[in-house]
């Protein structure tokens, strides 16, 4: 009774309301789902039961209607040698037989309309968790885009990515300066062609000033051969 009691009130619950109405329906659905799970399982474990029932029934019906087979059989050849003593003895057992055989009969009925029932109640438990997992993963698809949302937005608007930004302005306004600098030392750099032109004069100088030696080298020479003689 425990168990179809609380089956019961599972099925006749509406999920909506519960969902609607709880405080936190995240958690109402997980324990929801988590009770279904193991009523499903605890069904499933009866439907297997009664099952196994039935089939022992129906193992002990052949087994009796053996039997009560085999005592008419024995009735009757009592019968043909004239012992009717023997052939009540056997017809007494005979209906032992039978009595057993209808009593795992209607044992086989019950496990069946058992069985039955269990296998309705599955199908109904099977429909409701599905909607429970269906509404539970829609609340955390939900739960998860109004998560990113709030981030997006709150980062939006978010008044230290404005100040962040103006402090991004005013580092370019350092860098726009820092360029600038050095655009004007790059321009007093000599330029190649400065470059080259002083090359020209330095070899001039240094030929100018090899002839100046030459000649003064030149002037000197006699002065010292005169001084020698």
């Amino acid at each position: 009774m425990g168990l179809f009691s609380r089956f019961g009130d599972i099925i006749n619950s509406n999920i909506n309301a519960m969902l609607d109405s709880a405080e936190n329906p995240e958690k109402i659905a997980r324990l929801m789902i988590q009770e279904m799970e193991d009523t499903l399982v605890e069904v499933r474990t009866g439907a297997a039961r009664a099952m196994a029932d039935k089939k022992e029934m129906e193992r002990e019906i052949a087994h009796y209607s053996s039997i009560r087979d085999d005592w008419a059989g024995k009735a009757e050849l009592a019968i043909d040698k004239g012992r009717e003593d023997l052939a009540r003895g056997a017809l007494i057992a005979k209906q032992k037989a039978e009595k057993e055989i209808e009593a795992r009969a209607l044992a086989v009925d019950a496990a069946e309309e058992a069985f039955e029932k269990r296998s309705e109640d599955l199908s109904k438990l099977q429909a409701k968790l599905d909607e429970a997992k269906a509404k539970h993963r829609a609340l955390m698809m939900r739960r998860e885009a109004a998560e990113q949302r709030i981030r997006v937005r709150s980062q939006t608007y978010d008044s230290r990515v404005d100040d962040a930004l103006a402090r991004y302005a005013t580092v370019e306004r350092k860098v726009d300066e820092m360029e600038a600098y050095a655009d004007t030392i790059k321009g007093r750099e000599p330029s190649l062609e400065a470059e080259f032109a002083a090359l020209e004069r330095n070899e001039s100088i240094e030929a100018e000033l090899e002839a100046l030696k030459a000649r003064r080298t030149k002037s000197a020479k006699p002065k010292n051969t005169k001084t020698g003689s």
